[in-house]
C-alpha cells in the first residue's frame, strides 16, 4: 500500500461519521471529582434532524459560537450552521451568501465582532467565512503573486482550487490562519483582508487544527506538527508514534502546548494520544489505558487541560479526560435514556467562570443524530448551559 492510500484509507477509518458499533455501557461510572468539577445539564441548539456540531468558541458566558451541519445524510439538504448563545438560548445566525455552506468544522476569534469558521462549499472549493452575530459573509482570499503592482487585487487568483479542503482556523488580530490539505500535502492559508499567502508542506498529510502558530496533524503514517518560526512553516520533530494522528492542539506559551488525537493499530484498534510540548522538544503524555477516540482539547492556560471525544467501551456516556501536572484522570458524564453513544468533537475553556463547553452529537437506537451541548464547571456553578 503506497503511502498516499494509506492516509486516504486511514482518513476514511477515522472520519467523525463512520458506523456505529453498539456497545452497552458499563453500570457503574468512573469516580468523579467531588469538590472540583461536575457535569452540567446537556442541551441541545436544536439542529435539524441528523445533524452534529463540529467546533465551540466561547468569549464570555453570553457569547458562546458552535459551528456544525444539518441533515448530514442528505446531499440535496445538508448545510453548514453558525449558532450563538447569548446567555439564554440558542439563535442561528445567518450566512449572507447564494452558493451555501456545507459542513462547517472550524471556528475562531479576535473579538465577538470579529468571528471566523472554516469548513466546505457546496461549489467544491473550500469555505471561509467572517462575520458577527448580524451575519456572515463568504470570504475568497486572493494570492498577491511576484510583480504585482500595488492596488493590483483584482487580477490576483484566488488562494483556493477545488480539491483543497480546510478543517481548522486560528485568528488574532490583523491575522487569520486556516489549515487543510492541498493533494498529497498539508496547505496553511494565512492572511486577512486583501493580503492572503498560502504554503505547503513538504511533507504528505494534512492539518486539522492550529493554534499560536502550532498546526497538527498526520502523514498518513504518523503525527505531524508544523510550527510558524522565522517567517515560515517548518515541521518539528516528534517521537516516534507508527499510526499516530493528532486532531486538536491547545498552546498556553512559546513554552507550553498539547496535542490530542490517537493511534491507529487496525480496524478498530485506536488508542488515545496526547503530545506534550515544553518549549523544546514534544514527549508522549501517559494517558489512562483506553480505547477512546480524543478530538478536542482545551485548556486554562495554566497547565491544566480538558480533552473530549468518545470511549466506544462506555459509548452512550459523554467522556472527558482531564490532565495536570501530567498526571490524568477519565471523567464521565451520565447516559441518558434513548442514546446509545455520545460524541464530543470539540472543546472550549471560558476564562474567569472555569467552565468547559464541549459539543458534538449523539446517536440514538434507530441511529438518528442530534447535536449536543455539554458543559462542565466547578461545583459551586449553578448556572446549566
Amino acid at each position: 500500500m503506497t503511502r498516499r492510500s494509506q492516509r486516504r484509507a486511514l482518513s476514511l477509518i477515522l472520519a467523525t461519521f463512520v458506523a456505529w458499533t453498539q456497545v452497552t455501557p458499563a453500570a457503574h461510572a468512573d469516580p468523579r471529582p467531588t469538590q472540583i468539577e461536575a457535569w452540567q445539564q446537556s442541551t441541545s441548539v436544536r439542529l435539524q434532524a441528523d445533524g452534529s456540531l463540529s467546533d465551540v468558541l466561547a468569549i464570555s458566558p453570553s457569547d458562546v459560537w458552535a459551528v456544525g451541519q444539518q441533515e448530514i445524510w442528505d446531499v440535496w439538504k445538508n448545510r453548514g450552521t453558525i449558532r450563538h448563545w447569548n446567555g439564554s438560548r440558542w439563535a442561528e445566525v445567518g450566512v449572507r451568501d447564494n452558493t451555501a455552506a456545507g459542513n462547517l468544522r472550524g471556528l475562531a476569534a479576535v473579538s465577538s465582532s470579529d468571528v471566523w469558521a472554516v469548513g466546505d462549499g457546496h461549489d467544491g472549493l473550500p469555505y471561509l467565512a467572517h462575520g458577527d452575530q448580524a451575519g456572515f459573509d463568504r470570504v475568497r482570499p486572493l494570492c498577491a503573486q511576484a510583480g504585482d503592482p500595488a492596488g493590483a487585487e483584482r487580477v490576483r487568483p484566488p488562494c483556493l482550487r477545488a480539491g483543497d479542503w480546510l478543517g481548522g482556523i486560528d485568528a488574532k488580530s490583523g491575522k487569520v490562519v486556516a489549515v487543510g490539505s492541498r493533494e498529497k500535502n498539508g496547505l496553511i492559508l494565512t492572511g486577512q483582508g486583501n493580503s492572503w499567502a498560502v504554503h505547503e508542506t513538504k511533507e504528505e498529510g494534512a492539518l486539522y487544527a492550529v493554534s499560536g502558530g502550532f498546526a497538527v496533524g498526520d502523514t498518513g503514517t504518523e503525527p505531524l506538527i508544523v510550527h510558524y518560526s522565522g517567517g515560515s512553516w517548518k515541521s518539528m520533530p516528534l517521537p516516534s508514534v507508527p499510526g499516530g494522528y493528532l486532531r486538536d492542539v491547545q498552546v498556553d506559551s512559546s513554552k507550553r502546548a498539547l496535542a490530542v488525537g490517537g493511534i491507529y493499530r487496525g480496524p478498530g484498534d485506536i488508542s488515545p494520544l496526547a503530545l506534550a510540548w515544553n518549549g523544546k522538544r514534544w514527549r508522549e503524555l501517559r494517558l489512562p489505558r483506553s480505547e477512546a477516540r480524543l478530538y478536542g482539547v482545551t485548556g486554562d492556560g495554566k497547565g491544566r487541560y480538558w480533552m473530549t471525544g468518545y470511549d466506544p467501551a462506555r459509548a452512550a456516556e459523554p467522556f472527558m479526560l482531564r490532565c495536570e501536572k501530567g498526571e490524568c484522570e477519565t471523567i464521565r458524564g451520565d447516559a441518558q435514556q434513548g442514546r446509545s453513544s455520545v460524541r464530543l468533537q470539540a472543546v472550549a475553556y471560558l476564562a474567569g467562570k472555569s467552565t468547559v463547553w464541549a459539543v458534538g452529537h449523539t446517536v440514538d437506537t434507530k441511529d438518528r443524530y442530534t447535536d449536543v451541548v455539554e458543559s462542565f464547571a466547578p461545583k459551586t456553578t449553578t448556572s446549566k448551559s
